[in-house]
């Protein structure tokens, strides 16, 4: 005889925090898809914009990308104008500065409003006593967990 409690589903952990991160996600998405951006091109250039990371390697450690990750979403943010390398040291292809252009400054200008207002609707449920409570759970849930989104 199985004297196991029943599995509850939507009592996990996992199922409602992977299901509110889905309704985030949605959300954001539906910002950023007429833009042609995805999230992880999002990051990337709040990162540049907002941060001051200018390093590929920084970009991807910010992100949670790996490097070749970061690659691609550079060339393709290049491609597209948002996103320019400069040389570092000169002679040497791998030393780049990523800066935004003046386009991929607009974009972020434009979008920041949209994307906070996302944020908004979930915190306004929120008192900010909550607020802190939820990001200490989830600080603590991180805690000692690769920040790296390849592993998953």
């Amino acid at each position: 005889m199985d004297t196991r409690s029943p599995y509850r589903l939507h009592s996990r952990l996992g199922y409602r925090v992977s299901r509110l991160s889905r309704v985030i996600q949605v959300r954001i998405e539906a910002v950023l898809a007429p833009h042609g951006l995805t999230r992880l091109m999002w990051c990337v250039l709040t990162g540049v914009g907002e941060e001051g990371l200018h390093a590929p390697s920084e970009l991807a450690d910010y992100v949670g990308v790996t490097r070749p990750t970061m690659s691609r979403l550079l060339r393709t943010l290049e491609q597209r104008g948002y996103v320019q390398r400069r040389p570092v040291v000169s002679g040497d292809a791998r030393g780049v500065e990523i800066g935004l252009s003046e386009a991929g400054r607009q974009l972020v200008v434009d979008l920041r409003a949209p994307i906070d207002g996302v944020t908004r609707h979930f915190t306004d449920k929120l008192t900010a006593e909550q607020q802190a409570g939820l990001m200490q759970a989830i600080d603590a849930l991180m805690e000692g967990e690769s920040r790296a989104l390849a592993d998953f």
